[in-house]
């Protein structure tokens, strides 16, 4: 496999499982130093026995994403070691549960924007003057086609993602004079278990598997990509304007 990567220090939140599993296992392939972040330690370690494995490299960063002085912690550590970020994909993200508005309850709705919006853009605080340093910055944030819909009983993931798009957006539009490219990234319906908590009688065999979409995430960390501010629709295979 081609190492197009090597040199490169790529983050990926949400890393334990499913798609950032199968993308932190995939960027390291191809010889980018991956810091995986999650909440699941057991996870996290298969993950790395895995890279290990294949000859890539990766840093354990075992946290929940909502402990933002942890996220500073992380921005400091990273400086530390590499004096840049050239990948950050926040691809981390809460459930919830599906209910009209109205009766969502608090904790729910707080946990939720929390981690969609607040925690990235702590992590933007953080990681920001690192991803300046790149001579190439990707930043790719996960959304999905309910912000659009805005979905009966699928509030919590519409109004949050809403907010998400709105805050890749306006970095994206900040730093387009520069070399950091930021965009949003619609997977479509995927076998993950977060799909299985919201589609429980679903048919999973007949979604893709988490690294079937993997593909099309690696063109948006492309040193090429001139592309920013915009949301790529994997089951289209476009670029739109959100």
């Amino acid at each position: 496999m081609s190492k197009e990567l090597e040199g490169r220090v790529a983050l990926v939140t949400g890393a334990p499982r499913g798609i950032g599993y199968q993308l932190a296992k995939e960027l390291a392939a191809r010889g980018a130093h991956v810091i995986a972040v999650g909440r699941t330690v057991g996870a996290l370690e298969e993950l790395d026995d895995e890279i290990q494995a294949a000859g890539g490299q990766a840093t354990l960063v075992p946290l929940d994403i909502t402990d933002y002085d942890a996220l500073d912690r992380l921005g400091a550590a990273i400086f530390e070691r590499w004096k840049k970020l050239d990948i950050l994909v926040g691809n981390a993200a809460q459930f919830g549960t599906l209910s009209p508005l109205g009766h969502i309850g608090i904790k729910d709705f707080d946990k939720v924007m929390a981690t969609a919006i607040t925690a990235n853009w702590r992590l933007i605080r953080s990681l920001d003057p690192l991803l300046r340093q790149s001579d190439a910055p990707r930043v790719v944030f996960m959304t999905t086609s309910h912000v659009r819909d805005c979905t009966p009983f699928w509030g919590l993931q519409s109004v949050s993602k809403a907010g998400l798009e709105a805050l890749a957006r306006t970095y994206a539009h900040e730093m387009q004079n520069s070399p950091l490219r930021v965009n949003l990234f619609d997977p479509g319906p995927v076998r993950t278990g977060f799909r299985a908590k919201a589609m429980p009688g679903e048919d999973a065999s007949k979604l893709p598997h988490p690294s079937e979409v993997v593909p099309d995430i690696l063109k948006l960390l492309s040193a090429d990509l001139t592309e920013t501010g915009m949301l790529y629709d994997r089951l289209e295979g476009t670029f739109k304007a959100v």
